[in-house]
């Protein structure tokens, strides 16, 4: 029971070593609008072309940063999947 709790720790450090590692970037209205997110789902960067700016429309960019964040928080959940079953065999619950 001691080597399988140990193995489980080990399991679990290198899975949130992977998770600290991953980098997604989530976009929208074509790439004008770009966020940067980790594994931990940290917002580490927003981008906005400037262009959006010239338009003064301040709704549309409110939905495409929305957009942005909603793409690459999905890409997180795709990467601590894989990550997960990589390092178990197994899917991540959910």
């Amino acid at each position: 029971m001691k080597d399988f709790l140990k193995e489980a720790q080990k399991l679990q450090t290198k899975f949130l070593e992977q998770l600290r590692a991953i980098r997604v970037e989530g976009t929208a209205g074509g790439g004008m609008v770009r966020i940067e997110m980790d594994g931990q789902h940290n917002v580490l960067s927003v981008k906005i072309e400037p262009q959006i700016l010239d338009e003064k429309d301040i709704s549309m960019l409110e939905d495409l940063v929305t957009a942005a964040f909603s793409d690459a928080k999905k890409k997180i959940t795709e990467k601590t999947q894989e990550s997960f079953q990589s390092i178990t065999g197994f899917p991540l619950p959910m």
